[in-house]
């Protein structure tokens, strides 16, 4: 059964609570509802309603950084494509947040370099002149 891109995008991969550190001074760890389906982390303030929430979308995730273990949490960073990190923590138990946001994030890149190769293919075969200057260079 094949999934239209605006049903691939409602695939939830992970839901559950997770600690986001605040961008204030004294920079409080702050309860949020987060839901990481395969193009965006979700993460929404209140934990019933589910509104205002802000919407972080893979593609501009470069990668999940600073992974560290405590007793009791996991630390782990987010950095964007503009070079901004956000800092969250997970219960280290039952919760691997840090795992499932790398693995979402490397599926959501394997995506799009698969799509980038078959759209380059797609022009490269739309226009003659390349295919003649393929065979040109075949042995």
């Amino acid at each position: 059964m094949k999934m239209s891109a605006a049903e691939m995008c409602q695939v939830v991969l992970k839901e559950g609570e997770l600690e986001k550190r605040s961008d204030n001074l004294l920079q409080f760890w702050k309860r949020k509802t987060c839901v990481l389906t395969s193009d965006s982390l979700n993460i929404y303030a209140d934990t019933q309603k589910r509104t205002k929430g802000k919407e972080l979308k893979l593609q501009f995730i470069r990668k999940v950084d600073c992974v560290e273990r405590t007793g009791k949490f996991v630390y782990f960073t987010i950095v964007t494509t503009d070079n901004k990190e956000i800092d969250f923590r997970c219960s280290g138990e039952e919760n691997c947040w840090n795992a499932v946001i790398t693995m979402a994030l490397i599926d959501y890149q394997n995506r799009k370099a698969i799509q980038d190769f078959k759209t380059r293919q797609d022009t490269e075969s739309a226009s003659p002149g390349q295919q003649e200057r393929r065979m040109a260079r075949a042995p």
